[in-house]
């Protein structure tokens, strides 16, 4: 550890530059995927009848267990089944995985196909869990 600091006190433009590149990449790489929402933000708009959930994960994963009134289109299908929210375009879409990994993705499948309001459920449905709002399961 000792030589750690001594490298970074001798060459203190490069530990800069590589900081400086860091965070750079971490702020490119979080304004990619669109913005996130909170599950209690989710909730709100939900209830306020403003926003709709399309859930991307599998059929399988969905059926273990959903978002109230959400909408099951995978990941894989969702270029090509993108035309069934039409009808919520006036609305905010909000994405929903598993933990929120794959979302980025469909946000930007979704802005391609010309739909400007969609967000990503932050920590998707295992976070909405873990804040004890309530699943339903079929």
């Amino acid at each position: 550890m000792e030589r750690v600091f001594e490298f970074a006190v001798n060459h203190y433009i490069l530990v800069s530059l590589f900081v400086a590149f860091l965070l750079a990449i971490l702020v490119l790489e979080s304004r990619r995927g669109g913005k996130k929402i909170s599950a209690q933000g989710a909730v709100n708009l939900i209830n306020r009848d403003e926003a709709v959930v399309v859930d991307i994960r599998d059929r399988k994963d969905f059926n273990e267990g959903r978002i109230t009134g959400s909408i099951n289109i995978p990941l894989n299908s969702i270029k090509s089944r993108a035309s069934e929210l039409k009808k919520f375009k006036d609305k905010q879409i909000i994405v929903a995985d598993k933990m929120g990994q794959h979302s980025a993705m469909a946000v930007k499948q979704l802005n391609a196909e010309g739909y400007a309001n969609v967000v990503r459920l932050n920590g998707g449905v295992a976070d909405w869990k873990g804040s004890n709002l309530p699943l339903v399961k079929k």
